[in-house]
């Protein structure tokens, strides 16, 4: 029977049980798509990264939710990483990670930081109906509506694209109930994989925003801390001239209201870079069942 090593590592925080948690699979080579799925659904967090050789780079990765496979991954990325250099199975300087939108700059710090390059941004203007939005949302219409002709509504993308909406107050942020259905609904109409929510109104002076991330039709209501969403986020906030002069390095606040608080740097500059720590929370083993699969990966 085939046991795999995996892991729980809590990405964008220092501490266990904050952040995003991420599951981690550290040699997944051999594994079908239906087996990482499986282990994916059973490990039920928001993503899971699947380590395999590369042919291209110095690993590969796959990252699955509990229903789907999905592109990219911020949070998991940091994750693994920070796992692998706890492990001294990589030093601290770059590395290669080939990913389904190409293959990617990951640097680890000498004391265990770690910044992801994401994909070359875009930024996309989308009309949206504000009343739908605040019904999908939960959020006041008012709120929108204020910010909306210095932060138009945008699709934007690192390698995932999020619709990148901006509210007041941190007030509306925290009150958001959303509609699931709806909320996937909205997503699936302007070709994004989740919707992002953000203000400038703050918990920490430090931060530059604070931010709630919904993917109901990826498999995830709501992810506590995005790394993917962030960086695209950050490209949004340098499209739309957001600053006078943009920071070389923000931070953005997300988790407090699913009582998960975490934080991510961002830097925009030629590429689109996010960083953060991680912490592993749980290392064991799980079984992986015998499904019949074509499609297995080899590097």
């Amino acid at each position: 029977m085939d046991t795999r090593r995996v892991l729980l590592v809590d990405a964008f925080t220092a501490e266990p049980l904050a952040g995003n948690a991420a599951g981690v699979v550290p040699d997944a080579d051999g594994l079908s798509v239906e087996q990482m799925q499986a282990v994916a659904r059973e490990l039920s967090v928001s993503e899971t990264a699947f380590l395999h050789p590369s042919g291209s780079a110095d690993r590969r990765v796959r990252y699955f939710t509990p229903t789907q496979e999905v592109d990219l991954c911020g949070h998991a990325t940091v994750a693994a990483h920070a796992h692998l250099f706890e492990e001294n199975a990589i030093d601290a300087g770059v590395h290669a990670l080939e990913t389904n939108v190409g293959d990617l700059d990951i640097e680890v710090t000498e004391d265990g930081f770690v910044w992801m390059t994401q994909a070359q941004p875009t930024v996309r203007p989308v009309d949206v109906d504000y009343d739908r939005v605040s019904d999908a949302l939960g959020v006041p219409v008012d709120s929108l509506r204020a910010v909306a002709d210095d932060l138009p509504a945008a699709v934007a993308s690192t390698g995932l694209p999020f619709l990148v909406l901006g509210v007041d107050f941190l007030e509306a942020v925290g009150g958001a109930t959303p509609d699931t259905s709806a909320v996937a609904a909205l997503a699936d109409d302007h070709g994004a994989t989740g919707v992002y929510l953000f203000t400038f109104d703050t918990l920490d002076a430090e931060s530059t925003l604070h931010a709630r991330m919904f993917a109901p039709g990826a498999g995830v209501a709501e992810d506590p801390v995005t790394g993917t969403a962030s960086g695209a986020c950050g490209a949004y906030l340098r499209h739309v001239g957001a600053f006078d002069v943009l920071p070389d390095e923000m931070q953005f606040e997300q988790g407090e209201f699913v009582d998960r608080p975490g934080r991510v740097r961002v830097r925009v500059g030629d590429a689109v870079r996010v960083g953060g720590r991680a912490v592993t929370a749980l290392d064991g083993d799980i079984v992986v069942p015998e499904i019949e699969d074509d499609e297995i990966l080899e590097a």
